[in-house]
C-alpha cells in the first residue's frame, strides 16, 4: 500500500515520530517532588507544626502570612480542597494581606508539603482537631474560615466543632452539598481507590480538571498546579502519595455534611461557581444517576436554604475554582463579605 501512498505514509509515519517525541519530553520534563512536596516552591515561606497523632509522630505544613501595611486584627484561615494545597490560594493571600489581614493556609495531613502517614484514620473530625490544634499553638482563637471544595466539608465540620472559635464561615464551591452514596453514585473501596491514584499521570489530572472544575477553559496559569500534583504523585512517595489520597477519598464519600448543615450557627456565605459539576463517584455511576450529580447551580441554591441565614453569592459561567478562575472577581467578593 505504501508503494502507492508513499509521501502519505512518510506524513503519518512523521506525525507518529513527533508525537513519541513530545509525549517523551513531556516525561522527561515533567518535575518529580518529595513526598511532602519537597522541591516545589511555596510562595511564601513554609512553617511546620510536629504533634503526634494516632500514635504517629506528624508533620504539618502551614504559610502564616502577615498584613501588609495596616493591621485591621482579623485572621482569616483557607482549608484548601483535595486537589489542591495552600499554595493554590496565593492570589487570595495577596488580595487579603493588602487589605490587613493574617492569613494562615495550612495543608492538611495527608495533602502537599504535609506527612503522609503509613496508617491513619481520616476523618473530617480528626482534621478539624488537627487545625484546630495549628491555630491554638499560633495563639489564633477566633479566626474567619474559609473552605474550598473539600476544604469546604472540613470548615463546615470545623464551625460545628468549635462554633465560638469561627467569626465567620465562607463555603466555595465546597463538595458535599449533596449525599453521592444517597443518590446512588457506586462505592468504591480503599483498594479500588488506591489503584485508580497510582495511574495518575499530568494528562489525567489535565483532562479532569479541565472538564469538570474549568468548563473547558484552560489557562496557562493553571499548568503550574498540574505540575504540582503530578510531580507529588510520580515522585518517590509514589505509593505512600497514592494510598493516604485513597483513604481520602472513602473519608470524603462516606462522611457526609449535609445533614448537619441546619445546626451550623455561625454566619455563613456560600460562594459558588454555577458551571460547577463535580461529584465524587459520578465518572463510574450509570448514566440515570450521573445526569442527577453535581448540579451546583442547583445545589447552591438549596443548600442556603438548609444553612440557617446563610448568604448565597454566585459566579455566573464558573467552575470549581473562582478563586483560580477569575481571582480579582473572586477576592472582591470574599473581601465585601468579610467587611
Amino acid at each position: 500500500m505504501c508503494l502507492f501512498l508513499k509521501k502519505q505514509c512518510l506524513i503519518s509515519a512523521t506525525v507518529l515520530t513527533l508525537a513519541l517525541a513530545t509525549g517523551a519530553a513531556m516525561a522527561a520534563d515533567m518535575p518529580s517532588y518529595g513526598p511532602q512536596l519537597q522541591g516545589f516552591d511555596y510562595p511564601y515561606p513554609l512553617k511546620y507544626i510536629d504533634f503526634i497523632s494516632q500514635g504517629a509522630p506528624l508533620q504539618m505544613g502551614y504559610m502564616d502570612v502577615q498584613p501588609q501595611g495596616a493591621k485591621n486584627g482579623q485572621t482569616v484561615v483557607l482549608m484548601h480542597g483535595k486537589n489542591f494545597c495552600g499554595a493554590t490560594w496565593d492570589d487570595t493571600i495577596k488580595a487579603l494581606t493588602g487589605k490587613g489581614y493574617r492569613v494562615i493556609a495550612p495543608d492538611q495531613i495527608g495533602f502537599c508539603s504535609s506527612t503522609k502517614p503509613q496508617h491513619y484514620q481520616y476523618t473530617f473530625q480528626q482534621l478539624a482537631q488537627n487545625t484546630h490544634d495549628l491555630l491554638k499553638s499560633l495563639k489564633v482563637n477566633n479566626a474567619v474560615i474559609v473552605g474550598h471544595s473539600t476544604g469546604g466539608m472540613l470548615a463546615t465540620r470545623y464551625a460545628l466543632m468549635y462554633p465560638q472559635q469561627v467569626a465567620k464561615l465562607v463555603l466555595v464551591n465546597p463538595i458535599g452539598l449533596e449525599d453521592w452514596k444517597a443518590k446512588g453514585a457506586p462505592y468504591r473501596t480503599v483498594d479500588q481507590w488506591y489503584d485508580r491514584e497510582l495511574k495518575l499521570s499530568a494528562k489525567s489530572i489535565h483532562d479532569y480538571e479541565l472538564k469538570t472544575y474549568y468548563v473547558g477553559k484552560w489557562k496557562a496559569e493553571y499548568d503550574r498546579w498540574v505540575d504540582m500534583l503530578a510531580g507529588l504523585n510520580s515522585g518517590p512517595g509514589h505509593k505512600l502519595v497514592a494510598w493516604n489520597s485513597a483513604l481520602i477519598y472513602d473519608m470524603i464519600f462516606t462522611q457526609p455534611v449535609i445533614y448537619e448543615f441546619k445546626d451550623l450557627r455561625v454566619p455563613t456565605t456560600l460562594m459558588i461557581g454555577t458551571a460547577d459539576t463535580t461529584a465524587i463517584g459520578s465518572d463510574i455511576a450509570p448514566a440515570e444517576v450521573k445526569a442527577r450529580l453535581g448540579h451546583y447551580n442547583i445545589l447552591g441554591v438549596q443548600a442556603a436554604k438548609h444553612i440557617p441565614h446563610a448568604k448565597l453569592i454566585t459566579f455566573k459561567g464558573l467552575g470549581h475554582a473562582p478563586q483560580m478562575e477569575e481571582p480579582a472577581k473572586f477576592n472582591q467578593a470574599l473581601l465585601n463579605v468579610l467587611h
